[in-house]
């Protein structure tokens, strides 16, 4: 194994193993389960997953060691997504993304990362391709419980957990928002806090981290990477719920403040459940989208090649922006009507609560009723 770059030797090198907590198993020094040949046995779960429709591809992780981000989720524009975990081997992570960037199909990445690997049955691997083709490979040697679930557009693998129950739920809950016109990282996001309330992994210890990453052909980011979103919780004692703040707080989802009488994008959200479920403008056939973005590959192009016509395409963009937000992101006496018929329809009024509320209870409560209506207008008649 020379010249890999092993995890497992961040907790080795710090040369302190603790006595066991049973009968013949040794612990590290941050309680990691050591196996008969001395290497810690990480319990992790992640997702890796892709949105046809946007064409971004997603890695979601979390794991009872810090800073997870740094060796466990590999994505690339156009190309699709790899969770390298277990003993983990990082270099997985890029050499499976140039593979699947020649049109390798996942079941033959693994095939060509594992061929000459040793310790392979300590390893665990999930890959997909833009195609929506997954695979993952879970050693034998991995810790109970240890296993993977493939669906549509996602693979979820885990060892050391609970049970498979934590990998039920995760694939569950992403499948159940399929088509919703939820971003992919929100999908991920609550599909992962779906795992976690199932008990996530079962290792004794309290560093724990989580993180996730989102690459978009279509966003080249601050970088010119086209990683549209990265975000990593190095340490907390609730990583996926952290995450969870970070990406509504950051992306001003719905749900990230309580508000009565605001403006902004989250009151767009607002509007567009409250249409879906018919308690606002009933008779509007559709809740128009935003103007697109020009931070675009198209658009940096035009950018080089026609300067002029750059900025009269920058100047409308934002002419069409500001008309959008004043028509659809106030949040207007029309809007709290409808906010308070849907609190009143579900017994959510109490004395004291302002006109218009839109508190975590009321969200809640409006994003179970949206997505029950999205499924059963997908439904067969």
């Amino acid at each position: 194994m020379a010249g890999r770059h092993l995890i497992a030797a961040i907790v080795i090198c710090a040369g302190v193993v603790l006595p066991s907590l049973s009968s013949g198993q040794q612990r590290a020094a941050d309680g990691v389960v050591l196996n008969d040949e001395g290497l810690p046995q990480y319990s992790t779960f992640s997702l890796c997953a892709i949105d046809p429709a946007t064409g971004q591809s997603g890695a979601s992780v979390t794991t009872r060691v810090p800073f997870v981000g740094r060796a466990v989720p590999h994505v690339r524009a156009g190309v699709g997504a790899v969770c390298t975990q277990a003993s983990t081997v990082v270099e997985y992570g890029p050499r499976g993304l140039d593979l699947l960037a020649k049109g390798v199909e996942p079941e033959a990445v693994l095939a060509q990362l594992l061929a000459d690997d040793q310790q392979r049955e300590s390893r665990q691997v999930g890959v997909i391709d833009m195609k929506g083709r997954a695979a993952a490979h879970t050693g034998k040697q991995n810790g109970n419980w240890a296993g993977s679930r493939q669906g549509p557009n996602y693979t979820v693998q885990a060892n050391i957990m609970v049970g498979p129950e934590v990998v039920q739920a995760v694939a569950a809950h992403f499948e159940s928002t399929e088509g919703s016109a939820m971003p992919l990282a929100e999908r991920m996001i609550l599909a992962m806090e779906a795992g976690q309330a199932k008990g996530g992994d079962r290792r004794w210890g309290n560093l724990q981290s989580a993180a996730i990453k989102i690459a978009d052909p279509n966003d080249p980011g601050r970088g010119g990477d086209y990683i549209s979103l990265a975000i990593e919780v190095g340490e907390h004692a609730e990583p996926v719920a952290e995450l969870k703040r970070i990406y509504y707080t950051t992306g001003r989802r719905l749900g990230y403040r309580s508000f009565s009488r605001v403006d902004g994008p989250d009151v767009i959200e607002l509007k567009r459940m409250l249409h879906a479920l018919g308690y606002w403008r009933p008779a509007l056939a559709a809740l128009p989208d935003a103007p697109p973005s020009t931070n675009t590959p198209k658009m940096q192009e035009l950018r080089k090649t026609d300067a002029a016509q750059y900025e009269k395409a920058i100047v409308e963009s934002r002419r069409a922006s500001a008309d959008y937000m004043r028509d659809y992101a106030q949040y207007d006496e029309e809007t709290m009507a409808a906010v308070d018929k849907f609190r009143a329809d579900r017994n959510l009024n109490y004395q004291g609560n302002p006109v218009g509320l839109v508190d975590s209870r009321m969200v809640d409560a409006l994003r179970a009723a949206y997505m029950e209506k999205r499924r059963n207008v997908r439904k067969p008649q």
